[in-house]
């Protein structure tokens, strides 16, 4: 049985406003319970008061794209630090990825990926009652965004295979460490 949960939702595109970091969105919303990372598209429009990064709140600096390629994760972890662990290896994964496609460019700093210095990403990490919620996402198309950015349109990249090779990554990953914390004996 696999420990962490993926699943691509392509059925429909959901708008991302923030509420989806919440507990059990997940469950909710794709009937997965516990640890889950879900891949869907769908356009951004988080107004401040759904935002969780109070550096963007204090800038007064809202997200919105067009469209995204949106990765909500949920893990039920009692400590945030594990949890933004697990956002940078995600991110990590995802800039992996792109580095392997063979484009140059690309420069990521902390949880954020450039392409020729115009951001790709967001991504941010935050903790409920019950868990640790993730949000990452991808540009698509980058038409009317507040800052200038950049996207997998542009680079030829389907945002669907994106999808499955970063999840398909992370998960065999995220076995390889479950495996590592139970194969060694206490001290």
């Amino acid at each position: 049985m696999l420990y962490l949960k993926t699943l691509i939702a392509n059925a429909e595109p959901v708008l991302y406003d923030g509420s989806q970091l919440s507990p059990h969105w997940l469950y909710r919303r794709f009937d997965l319970s516990g640890d889950a990372v879900v891949a869907f598209e769908g356009p951004a429009d988080v107004p401040l008061d759904h935002m969780v990064d109070l550096e963007d709140v204090k800038k007064k600096a809202p997200i919105a794209s067009p469209l995204m390629l949106h990765f909500i994760g949920e893990w039920f972890l009692d400590s945030l630090d594990q949890g933004i662990l697990l956002q940078h290896l995600f991110v990590d994964e995802i800039y992996q990825f792109l580095l392997e496609k063979g484009a140059s460019g690309f420069r990521r700093r902390g949880n954020d990926i450039y392409y020729r210095d115009r951001k790709m990403s967001v991504s941010i990490a935050t903790r409920s009652a019950v868990s640790v919620l993730m949000h990452t996402a991808l540009n698509i198309e980058t038409d009317g965004t507040p800052i200038p950015t950049s996207g997998l349109k542009e680079l030829g990249l389907n945002p669907w295979e994106v999808a499955r090779a970063v999840l398909d990554r992370f998960q065999r990953n995220s076995e390889i460490w479950r495996a590592a914390r139970v194969k060694v004996l206490p001290r």
